[in-house]
């Protein structure tokens, strides 16, 4: 496994009418929603790392703070950035953006714990 800071994933996408708060239930606006912005930061987290684990290894989410800063509307192109900021053993710990032209909608950090995938699927009731 070779995971050290400095890591970068991205995620580009389209706001489509499925994306907004509206949709998702998660308020009454048809704009981006806060359940949209957190998959995709967590998306820009698993490009990050992907093809650096171990054989076997993927990541699960352990804990977010993400601050959804301003709207953005149905048809804005947004991007998605994570940075793996710490490496402590399993625990990855990464600072993520939202922006839309140029403009942070949202920040925040996400925690990932490295697992072993067979042993994380058997623990599954």
């Amino acid at each position: 496994m070779t995971l050290v800071a400095g890591l970068r994933g991205t995620v580009d996408a389209v706001v489509g009418a499925a994306d907004t708060a509206l949709a998702l239930g998660s308020g009454e606006v048809e704009a981006l929603g806060t359940p949209r912005v957190l998959a995709l930061v967590e998306a820009a987290t698993v490009a990050a790392v992907a093809g650096r684990l171990d054989a076997g290894s993927t990541t699960v989410g352990s804990r977010v703070e993400l601050d959804h800063l301003a709207p953005t509307p149905v048809g804005a192109a947004v991007r998605a950035e994570a940075v793996l900021a710490e490496v402590t053993g399993r625990r990855l710990g990464f600072a993520v953006t939202l922006t839309q032209d140029g403009r942070v909608v949202a920040r925040g950090t996400v925690v990932r714990a490295v697992v072993d995938r067979a042993r994380f699927a058997a623990a599954l009731p």
